[in-house]
């Protein structure tokens, strides 16, 4: 359970969260009533009237039979209000351009949050589109550079006992294997997935230091078949630059909230 600072947690609005987070988790694929009212334990006619409730507010979407549920477009509102009013992410959002201009590669923006990493901003590479933005959505953090970037200015307890989930067959899958790549990764001053998150698909992540334990990182994603020994050095070479650059920036402090 959430930590809730000794304040008793709304059940109400507890119910409602989860039922968001269960429906933007499953993307495009709807879900009926009965499915969320068992995965979620709640009573149908419960259920039934939270949904319709979320449905008149534009939280939640329906199909012309009123059967399937999905994510509303309030949810996208509510996002895009987050990255828009984001100091950070304003701040970043230009050297992720200057990165993606000087590199010809995918940049990415994420944030750790808990296990998993949020994507924030993308710029796509003009040789490699995605036909999904990844913004908004989100990966674990185990199995990607952003991810690793960030686990790796962790102590090694912090991380969770394992077994990991496999998205690829050369993700990380023990605890024990995960620890000998952070080790490499703090050692070298920067994480790399070789095909961890997505097949056919290196990144090189780095940390952005200017929260300790740092939060948010960078990335610079490439197809394997374009991966040359001098153009992976080029994009550490470009990438620990931005970093550095980024967290000078930073430095000055925002004059925004500290938010937890």
């Amino acid at each position: 359970m959430p930590d809730t600072g000794g304040v008793r947690e709304v059940k109400s609005a507890a119910r409602t969260v989860e039922l968001l987070e269960v429906l933007a988790a499953r993307g495009d694929r709807p879900a009926r009533l009965q499915e969320l009212a068992d995965q979620l334990e709640v009573p149908r006619s419960s259920m039934y009237a939270l949904l319709q409730t979320l449905v008149s507010r534009g939280w939640v979407r329906t199909d012309v039979t009123g059967s399937l549920y999905g994510i509303g477009i309030h949810a996208l509102l509510t996002g895009t209000s987050y990255l828009d009013s984001d100091p950070r992410v304003r701040a970043v959002r230009p050297y992720l351009d200057e990165a993606s201009e000087a590199l010809g590669e995918t940049i990415h923006m994420g944030r750790l949050d808990g296990t998993d990493v949020a994507y924030l901003a993308t710029r796509e590479s003009h040789e490699y589109l995605r036909t999904i933005s990844r913004v908004g959505r989100r990966l674990p953090a185990h199995a990607g550079a952003l991810g690793k970037a960030l686990l790796a200015e962790r102590p090694d307890a912090w991380l969770p006992k394992g077994p990991y989930a496999a998205l690829t067959p050369h993700t990380h899958t023990s605890r024990a294997s995960l620890l000998a790549d952070l080790a490499v990764t703090r050692e070298r001053g920067h994480s790399i997935d070789r095909e961890e998150g997505v097949a056919g698909i290196v990144g090189f992540g780095f940390a952005l230091r200017y929260d300790m334990p740092a939060q948010d990182a960078i990335s610079c994603s490439v197809p394997v078949a374009r991966l040359t020994p001098g153009h992976e050095e080029h994009i550490v070479g470009v990438m620990g630059e931005i970093r550095t650059r980024i967290e000078g920036a930073a430095g000055g402090g925002t004059g925004a909230p500290h938010w937890r």
